[in-house]
């Protein structure tokens, strides 16, 4: 703690966000004056806060231990950032979960990624990922009741083309992203590459690859961070992952490649041809993620991107140089051999998502799965191959016994009491089409 306690000295800090990521990928905590945080250092937190739904209720499950106990949470020392929107000096700091013992909170996202790496740890692997994260600008939306519009830019109209990799429609909202990239470089996330995706006023950021928990930790803040340059700006950014009828969904690819002691990517032999381990991990891709469909796309409205999204995967197909797949080799070398996932959404949990992919992947790697033959050519014409709605995907991870096992009982239990809550929410809400085409025609 010395360490920190020189850098929130050296940057004169007042406050400290205490955060830790709950199931949305949401930033939960305390606040607290930076005296008080040094000398206690740390907190405690009720563990039910995982258990809270996105709309605030709680599940039904009778399975569930509701003795609300106390966790203890422990500043991780390799995450302390300024927040740059503050108004005066004020600290970030993500935190772990421990129980009264001294363990892993087993439902705590952080601790369900770092339980998946400590696997590869002891095969003596380390993953490198880069994820791949799009989203919309859109116009403030006050009242829920209404469609999502794209936001007025600087020429003083909405965007209503396609502007795929556009320059000057990412110049429209310049003032939005210069502040974008401020923040980020004051957080010190390594922001690499800004495109405008296909939709109206849709974005993608990519970011440089790197160790799997640290990307973690700079997606979840680069969407406090995005929406609050937006929110500046009187727009709004959203990670939904179908927000708008006629647009395209926004995903979060996850780029993974492994490698070794010494940096040697496992993914390739010396001549560039694909590795045994390469070609099982792409096995266990296609065998399991139908199983954990559910932590890709964690929401109701994620089925609507997948089912019915521009550009969506809808099959376990893989393929090199080819987008149509589900599992997307890009055309590399030997050293950057990698393996796209392109069935996350950009509303999933980071944590989340990269633990499921590299569940995954450690699966096929550790039974010798084979995959299928590649596919050349569109993929689009294949069979659907992953759950078309939030219910079918919960049911899947349920019954996979070998990820509930891998990820933790307990938080794959929690997670899916909490989503089923969700879904059954969702369901009470009476749309606007069943009132157009139900209400005098049945």
């Amino acid at each position: 703690m010395e360490w920190l306690r020189l850098w929130m000295q050296q940057h004169a800090i007042t406050e400290v966000e205490c955060l830790l990521p709950d199931f949305t990928g949401n930033a939960r905590g305390k606040i607290l004056p930076a005296s008080k945080f040094l000398k206690e250092g740390g907190m405690r937190l009720p563990e039910n806060i995982f258990l809270q739904t996105v709309n605030g209720d709680w599940p039904d499950d009778e399975n569930i231990d509701w003795t609300e106990r106390d966790m203890e949470l422990h500043a991780d020392i390799k995450t302390p950032r300024l927040v740059p929107w503050a108004s005066e000096p004020t600290a970030q700091v993500i935190h772990d979960c421990f129980d009264a013992s001294g363990n892993p909170v087993d439902m705590a996202p952080r601790s369900v990624l770092r339980r998946v790496l400590n696997l590869y740890e002891a095969q003596g692997w380390r993953p490198v990922v880069a994820p791949e994260l799009e989203f919309f600008l859109v116009k403030k939306n006050e009242d829920w009741d209404y469609p999502l519009e794209p936001p007025i830019g600087r020429n003083g109209r909405p965007e209503t083309a396609r502007q795929s990799f556009s320059i000057d429609a990412v110049n429209e909202f310049d003032p939005i992203f210069e502040e974008m990239y401020d923040f980020c470089e004051a957080q010190e996330l390594e922001v690499d590459t800004l495109i405008h995706e296909s939709g109206a006023a849709q974005m993608e950021v990519n970011f440089i690859h790197g160790d799997a928990l640290d990307l973690a930790d700079q997606v979840f803040l680069f969407k406090r961070t995005m929406r609050e340059a937006a929110m500046r700006h009187d727009v709004y950014a959203t990670f939904m992952a179908k927000p708008m009828k006629n647009e395209p969904g926004s995903a979060m690819h996850i780029h993974q490649s492994l490698v070794d002691a010494d940096g040697n990517n496992l993914f390739a032999n010396a001549d560039g041809s694909h590795s045994e381990l390469f070609l099982h991990f792409i096995g266990g891709m296609q065998r399991y993620i139908p199983s954990a469909v559910a932590l890709f796309a964690p929401n109701v409205n994620s089925y609507r991107r997948l089912a019915f999204g521009d550009s969506a995967p809808r099959n376990m197909a893989w393929g090199e140089d080819n987008r149509t797949v589900g599992l997307r080799v890009p055309r590399s070398g030997p050293a950057d051999r990698r393996l796209e996932n392109r069935f996350a959404g950009a509303d999933a949990n980071p944590y989340l998502a990269l633990a499921a992919s590299l569940a995954c992947g450690y699966l096929g790697m550790m039974n010798s799965i084979a995959p299928t033959e590649q596919v050349q050519g569109s993929a689009y014409n294949m069979p659907f191959g992953v759950a078309r709605s939030l219910e079918e995907a919960l049911l899947e991870l349920e019954q996979c016994d070998e990820l509930c096992q891998l990820l933790g009982p307990r938080f794959v239990s929690a997670f899916i009491a909490v989503k089923r809550k969700e879904y059954e929410a969702f369901f009470t809400v009476i749309s606007a089409w069943e009132r157009e085409f139900l209400l005098l025609n049945v």
